[in-house]
């Protein structure tokens, strides 16, 4: 749907999605965004660790981890590093 068709009815927009309708969003013929349902799964909630890391640095803090969390987080973050597959959207 072009953006001004999701502007001219919103409304029938949320009413698709809310039937489990993805909508691709283009501008000028090319996709910008998708709307989608929100997950049902567990909602994510506070700040993502890396985040907290780095404002403990930037306020020099004296707070130390042992050394097996430190390995753990290390592995989760580095799996996390892959490359971003967005959807096909054709």
């Amino acid at each position: 749907m072009s953006e001004a068709e999701v502007a001219r009815d919103l409304h029938a927009v949320l009413a698709k999605v809310q039937q489990g309708v993805e909508i691709v969003v283009e501008q000028d013929n090319r996709p910008v965004a998708v709307i989608k349902a929100q997950s049902t799964g567990t909602p994510r909630s506070g700040r993502p660790i890396l985040e907290i890391l780095k404002d403990a640095r930037a306020r020099n803090s004296t707070v130390t981890l042992d050394p097996e969390f430190g390995r753990d987080l290390d592995e989760v973050i580095a799996s996390s590093q892959g490359p971003w597959c967005p959807p096909s959207w054709e």
